[in-house]
């Protein structure tokens, strides 16, 4: 594997586990439910809870960055034969 796929391989791999922490606590903290994920509470405080959706969504963010930096020739490649000059 070249330099590159492993660099896209972790970035990958960052982006499903942040991607699963933000999607989980933000499924636990949707105000409407509440009451159904109250005993998580009891368990992690919610001003956590809260904390590690933020930072999972920043980092996330970070990483989707990265992903589009690193396909940049592939996404203007695709973007050019998909929408280029028709003859």
């Amino acid at each position: 594997m070249t330099d590159k796929g492993k660099l896209n391989y972790l970035i990958d791999c960052g982006l499903i586990v942040t991607f699963l922490l933000s999607f989980i606590t933000g499924i636990v903290k949707f105000p409407e439910w509440t009451r159904f994920f109250g005993d998580v509470y009891l368990l992690i405080p919610a001003s956590t809870v809260s904390k590690i959706h933020d930072i999972s969504g920043l980092v996330m963010g970070l990483l989707v960055l990265s992903h589009l930096l690193l396909h940049w020739r592939w996404i203007v490649a695709m973007t050019r034969s998909t929408f280029g000059r028709k003859a």
